[in-house]
């Protein structure tokens, strides 16, 4: 939509060339036309007044009169007397044909055009984002700041975000780090970018994930940051620590806490044989604590950081607890790693947001954090509760596992319903779902299996939302 100015005279970036044979004025008719066809100048935007534009140019006023009255002739402009002069709403510009968001930029949003229910996993509830502390918090972290906190700071991030970081991961996460250990990054995926290329400095050239596991653009990552990456299965303990062993690889992301996406926790043998590996080789273990906050069976499991700091790298971010959009997300190093995660953070952007860092660091740090995630863990296990009895109810041939943490879990279908069946049936019904075959390094479909996520669905939609579609799962017919 077209931007609504204030009362002030809106900005226009347009010249005219006193040493060009054209007159100023075809100059000046010239430049708007071509601002306006382009997409510039949006249908509805108001252009600066006769006497602002006249200022801001160096020219006569009756020059941009008339310059106004020969577009509005033509129907670029319309006015009228005693309101601003507008770009026509009519006019059909460049930017207004461009075509929508691709497959793929619609995929990481996590949009999904003309659903009216979507089960993807990974995404929290929205709607509960705490605007009025956050903005509470931003207020008091420009109130508080002194000049030079706007200026350009530590790459790493600000020493009292890092500080709260590391104390709060410390009582919540038992992890074993001090300030100078956090490295505050823009989310998960900037905070793998880092790490991967860091690695890559210290001699890194294969990395294992888990399979399942990310999406294949985990393939992309590590290519970026110059590193192969090396699928290694999962089963119902966690990763295979023999298979890491065997695939003759320097490190490995792991989601011990909850595995993404099978819901799995690396079980405690696992746990010690991974940290085992990595001290005996020298590895390095990428931990990333994805929503180690929500657990409802029991206490959250530690990190995997807390047992072998100078091994572990442990990405976390803010993403499930608050929202994506922050960007806000850190990376807790060995000292040994610090230094080089540091640079490439320089390399890639300067650092983080400061008001947004300052932000975070006072909503932690004044209890309402703790007090919103007490809330939503609520309404992700009642959530969660909803999509199991209603499961059941509807689809009892239907098996779910992965339901301990987070606010996803995976749906086992009956042998013989195909993947793609499914999810198709779904989506003509408005419903989107979503197969575990773009989460395995192969892309296999079987054994048929969804990741069903429940983090931004109300309870009545949720329900709702099964019945339309666990015929096709039941392998009913409709």
């Amino acid at each position: 939509m077209p931007i609504t100015w204030t009362g002030l005279a809106p900005e226009l970036l347009v010249e005219v060339d006193r040493s060009a044979p054209r007159a100023l004025r075809t100059q000046l008719e010239e430049r708007l036309r071509e601002a306006i066809r382009s997409g510039r100048l949006e249908p509805g935007e108001r252009l600066p007044s006769s006497r602002e534009l006249a200022r801001a140019l160096g020219v006569s006023r009756g020059l941009v009169t008339e310059c106004y009255q020969q577009l509005n002739s033509e129907g670029y402009l319309q006015s009228e007397v005693g309101s601003a002069t507008r770009v026509a709403s009519s006019v059909s510009t460049t930017a207004a044909s461009r075509p929508p968001l691709t497959t793929l930029t619609a995929g990481l949003t996590g949009a999904a055009p003309r659903l009216e229910v979507d089960f993807v996993a990974g995404l929290p509830d929205l709607a509960s984002f705490p605007g009025t502390d956050w903005l509470w918090a931003q207020r008091e972290a420009l109130r508080e700041a002194p000049a030079a906190t706007v200026g350009y700071g530590d790459p790493a991030g600000t020493e009292e975000l890092r500080s709260v970081l590391a104390s709060y991961l410390r009582r919540v996460r038992a992890a074993d780090v001090g300030t100078r250990q956090v490295v505050v990054c823009g989310g998960f995926a900037q905070g793998l970018s880092l790490l991967l290329g860091a690695l890559a400095d210290r001699g890194v050239r294969r990395v294992a994930f888990e399979d399942p596991g990310y999406d294949r653009s985990i393939e992309e990552t590590a290519r970026l940051g110059h590193v192969t990456a090396v699928p290694v299965r999962v089963d119902d303990s966690g990763i295979d620590v023999e298979a890491v062993a065997a695939a003759d690889v320097q490190a490995v992301v792991v989601t011990p806490a909850h595995q993404w996406p099978t819901g799995t926790v690396l079980a405690p043998e696992r746990r010690r044989q991974l940290v085992a590996w990595a001290r005996d080789t020298g590895a390095v273990l990428a931990e990333d604590d994805y929503d180690a906050e929500f657990r409802y069976d029991r206490e959250p499991v530690g990190s995997l950081q807390g047992l072998a700091p100078d091994r572990v790298v442990t990405i976390g971010t803010v993403s499930k607890s608050l929202a994506p959009a922050l960007r806000l997300g850190w990376l807790l190093c060995p000292d040994w790693l610090v230094e080089t995660v540091t640079k490439h953070k320089l390399v890639a952007d300067r650092g983080t947001p400061v008001v947004d860092q300052l932000a975070l660091a006072h909503l932690m740090r004044s209890g309402r954090f703790d007090r919103h995630l007490r809330r939503m863990r609520a309404v992700y296990r009642k959530r969660r509760d909803t999509l199991a009895s209603g499961l059941a109810q509807v689809a009892p041939q239907v098996r779910l596992s992965g339901l301990a943490a987070g606010f996803h879990a995976v749906a086992h279908l009956p042998e013989g319903v195909e993947e793609t069946t499914v999810v198709r049936a779904a989506r003509q019904r408005g419903v989107g779902l979503h197969g575990m075959s773009q989460h395995r390094a192969s892309g296999a479909t079987t054994p048929t299996q969804l990741v069903i996520g429940f983090g931004n669905i109300s309870g009545g939609d949720l329900f709702d939302a099964l019945v339309r579609t666990t015929p096709r799962m039941n392998v009913i017919p409709d």
